[in-house]
This record gives C-alpha cells, structure tokens and sequence, in this order.
C-alpha cells in the first residue's frame, strides 16, 4: 500500500472532486482514479460515493480515514525525526474565520514566519461552523473560530480570547432611528452583513427578533471591511466583534448604538485532533497562540 495513494485519498476527502485534486498534486485525472481504485482493491472496499457534484466518504470510508491519516501522520513524524525547530519545513493547514485573520492573527502569523520561515502555512477563511466540520472530518490540522457548538471527545480545545460585541453606525444617523433598547419598533434602516451564519448575526438577530425590531432592508456583502466602509456611508448599520471597529469608533468615524446586548461577549477558541500525532510545526504555532492571546 502506496503512501502516495494515502495521500491522494485525504486530498479527495478535502477537495471532494477527483478533478480538483488531480489539479492540487499535478496528476492526471485518470492517475487520481487508479490510485483510488488500487486502495479500494487492497481494503476490498469503496472508499467514496458521490453526493451531489462532491464526492464523499462512503460509511466504509469514514471508518478507515482515520487509519490513513494515521499512517500519514506517522510517516510525517518519522520524516520530521531529529529535526530540530530551526529547520521546520513541513505544512500546516489552519481553519479561521475572516475577523480573526484580518484583525488578530497578524502578530501570530508574522511570528510564526520569522521562527518557521520553510513552513508552508496553508490559511483558509470559512465561516465557524464550516470550520468545526473540517476539524471534525480531519482535513485540518489546527482550527481557530468562535465556540459555536461542542466537539466530540477526541478534538482538544482551548479558549484563548473573550471578545465584546457592538452595534455600530455612522455619526450621521438619524438621532430618531438610533434607539436599539425599546421594543415594537420599524426602523427605515438597513443592516449591512456579510455571512448570515456568522455567530455574531445569529446574535443580533435573535435579540431583534426577540424585541420585535424590524428593520427595513438587508444587505450582504464580501468582507468586514466593506461593510465598514459602507456604515461610513450611511447605508445602514452592522453588528460586529469590537475589535474590528476599535479604530473606526476612536476617529469618530462610526459610534456605538446602545442596545441591550451590552455586555455580551463572544469566546474564540483553537482546536486540534489529540489522536494525531503534533508536527513540530504545529506545536509551535500553538506555542505562539498560547503566549499571544489570553482570556
């Protein structure tokens, strides 16, 4: 059994395209089905089933993926094998939504580089929840998100920041329109987002419809920055993490609306696999997360 095969399964297993990974590791297409084929005669198994336009593990996949990252985890380790940190040069693969990379991650990632500059750091952006399935289907080896929901037994988490949330507008908003505290209200206003899944909206939303605030439109856009840039403008308001505001509300350039949801905080967590075997690499990324942040 073909360590090369191994790998091809996992890089099927995280682009979900046969097509996608012949592109990702240069093969042809037909190589990518040989190599799965020759697994799939070695188990005596089918390894994959399609589901709409991705193809995922079949149950008899799902069982034995854990075993082929083990043997490939084993394999790294026993490559990495008297390396010391200095010569760092394997990969890392880390989950994290767009507030945490843009706004937090800065420091940590420049770190990093400067004490790993041969490590190929492989950041992709998701939404939380997207996150959390990642980790648990192992296709990354580090996620970094807000606690959205509980991870089973094998998944090691820790908490590394608690951050306050805020309603925000421009200093032109109308005086009558910026009262987010009283109930039964219609607002001639519109709220500027940029993923509906996003913890934070999910939030406000609740708190909106549980005060029976309607506002009158919606509008969704690519990128935090973007929704900054228009709540400068008047277009509406937004609910956001603070931290991605802090600089906004210090110039005056946007102000905090009072609402009842005050004191809410949100946590952000990191989390890896405890039955995988820690590269060097990825302890001491988790090294410069622990020394950075503290909650």
């Amino acid at each position: 059994m073909e360590l090369k095969n191994l790998y091809t399964i996992k890089k099927i297993v995280e682009t979900g395209s046969y097509q996608k990974t012949a592109h990702a590791l240069n093969y042809a297409q037909s190589t990518i089905t040989f190599q799965v084929q020759q697994i799939e005669r070695e188990l005596d198994i089918q390894l994959f089933e399609k589901k709409g336009k991705r193809m995922v593990l079949s149950q008899a996949g799902k069982e034995v993926f854990p075993l082929i990252t083990q043997v490939l985890d084993s394999s790294e380790k026993l490559a990495s094998y008297n390396h010391s940190k200095t010569d760092l040069h394997g990969s890392l693969k880390i989950a994290l939504p767009e507030s945490l990379i843009t706004y937090k991650m800065q420091p940590i990632l420049k770190a990093f580089k400067e004490k790993a500059p041969f490590v190929h750091l492989s950041l992709q952006v998701m939404n939380c929840y997207k996150i959390y399935d990642e980790m648990m289907n192992g296709t990354i080896d580090l996620a970094i998100h807000y606690d959205v929901k509980k991870y089973s037994p094998n998944i090691r988490t820790k908490e590394i920041a608690s951050y306050p949330l805020t309603l925000i507008s421009s200093p032109l908003l109308d005086d009558a329109e910026r009262d987010f505290t009283k109930a039964n209200q219609k607002k001639a206003i519109c709220h500027i987002q940029n993923d509906t899944n996003a913890l934070y909206l999910k939030i406000f939303n609740q708190y909106l419809k549980e005060k029976k605030i309607i506002l009158e439109t919606e509008m969704e856009l690519w990128s935090i920055e973007s929704i900054k840039r228009s709540v400068e403008s008047n277009l509406g308001i937004a609910f956001l993490p603070r931290f991605t505001v802090e600089e906004e509300l210090a110039n005056r350039k946007l102000i905090e609306l009072e609402t009842d949801l005050s004191e809410t905080n949100f946590t952000a967590i990191y989390a890896l696999n405890s039955n995988r075997w820690m590269s060097p690499e990825l302890e001491l990324f988790t090294k410069i997360l622990d020394e950075y942040f503290t909650v």
